[in-house]
């Protein structure tokens, strides 16, 4: 149907769009709004796209990378979150959506959220294993303290190993461990020490006790993966006995406070000295026992016979060599007799197989002349063909007449 009056205004898409933006921008201020991500996808530049839902509708939103940094935890489908945001649109689509200044999970506190996600992704690197934990040495030289150079926790340190270890060389890198630039700092003394300290025996990383808020430093990535890549041994020790961190997962040994971290870095040198002192009384005893036993044997040795009148120890064997010399020429002899008769029996059997024997009994071998071929039967020759016959006692020698092959009946 046409138009009958032309409109006052016409507006292109592009103006509807900018006025709705500005509307939406200028009538809502920020509100929170609770709702299940979904869609959620996060890109290299650091901003997050995600759809909030309930169980009637949905709305497009985005977390800025300004704002992301704020969030502890990671936004994951099916969260359930409650966001700080205020309601805008996508001009060039027309989309409506929220721009996240704000987010916290509902179910769970952010921080602990963060701190299951990040050991969960970390474990499936591997990352916690202990076929990767390297052993501590057994009587370090010099020991790394990564730490704060205020507070507590130092002071128990270096007191524990000074008493511990008179003598260990300690080597201090004051960090912070809480607040803006901590974990930088943290990652950043475990590198220098195996970059310009690599004689470092064992290092010990951590903090004294506080609220999760304060030990959160030692829940980074960026301080998990320091660790993990340190070729020195890290022991962590964050916190009282209760705290658990990160850094304990990756750590090659996780103790309790900073002072049961010096416990476990060091030996006890009195106790060192004690095991020393009885290794060496065992290690005198065992030389008195073997120089006793050497001296019985000697003692007996030289009471022996043999050693009081030595030619007593070939007598025999002269004996033994003279009986045998004495017996040689009767066993030479029977060797000869037991060879004769055996001569004679191969040539008794040689004798009775020997061609000229039979010739004896009767028999006569026949030659075909001039090949010499054993004639075995009439058909091998002709009439007219010469052959010799061998007899027990001389030749004949023959011209065939006549050859007939006999046959069987």
């Amino acid at each position: 149907m046409p138009i009958s009056q032309p409109p006052a205004r016409v507006y292109t898409v592009s103006q509807v769009n900018a006025q709705i933006h500005e509307l939406l921008e200028t009538s809502f201020p920020e509100l929170w709004v609770e709702g299940e991500i979904s869609n959620c996808r996060a890109y290299p530049s650091g901003h997050t796209y995600l759809t909030l839902k309930d169980a009637g509708s949905q709305i497009q939103a985005v977390l800025f990378k300004s704002a992301a940094f704020g969030v502890k935890f990671k936004p994951e489908d099916g969260l359930k979150v409650l966001v700080r945001a205020r309601v805008s649109s996508y001009v060039k689509r027309g989309d409506v959506q929220l721009i996240i200044s704000a987010m916290e999970p509902r179910e769970k506190g952010a921080l602990q959220l963060a701190f299951e996600q990040l050991k969960v992704k970390l474990a499936a690197e591997g990352l916690f294993d202990e076929a990767r934990k390297k052993p501590l040495p057994a009587y370090p030289r010099h020991v790394g303290i990564i730490t704060s150079s205020q507070g507590a926790a130092v002071h128990d340190m270096i007191t524990v190993l000074n008493r511990r270890w008179p003598g260990l060389e300690i080597l201090i890198y004051p960090v912070k461990v809480q607040g803006n630039g901590a974990k930088e700092e943290i990652a950043q003394a475990v590198a220098d020490f195996n970059a310009y300290l690599p004689g470092t025996d064992v290092l010990l990383v951590g903090r004294g006790g506080g609220s999760i808020e304060d030990l959160w430093a030692f829940n980074e990535e960026l301080v998990a993966r320091a660790i993990a890549a340190s070729r020195i041994p890290v022991i962590s020790c964050v916190g009282h006995e209760t705290d658990t961190t990160i850094a304990d997962f990756v750590a090659d040994l996780r103790a309790p406070t900073p002072s049961a971290a010096a416990e476990l870095a060091v030996p006890d040198q009195a106790a060192v000295l004690t095991q020393v002192a009885d290794s060496r009384r065992r290690l005198l005893t065992s030389i008195q026992e073997r120089l006793r036993s050497l001296a019985e044997r000697l003692d007996f040795a030289r009471r022996h016979p043999f050693l009081q009148n030595p030619h007593r120890m070939y007598e025999e064997r002269i004996k033994r060599v003279d009986e045998l010399f004495g017996r040689l020429p009767e066993a030479l002899r029977q060797v000869l007799l037991h060879m004769e008769k055996d001569l004679r029996l191969q040539m008794e059997k040689l004798d009775a197989f020997s061609p000229l024997k039979v010739l004896g009994r009767g028999y006569a071998i026949a030659e075909k002349l001039p090949v010499r071929e054993i004639l075995r039967r009439a058909d091998q020759v002709r009439p007219g063909d010469l052959v010799r016959v061998r007899l027990h006692q001389g030749e004949i020698h023959c011209e065939v007449k006549d050859a007939q092959e006999r046959r069987q009946a």
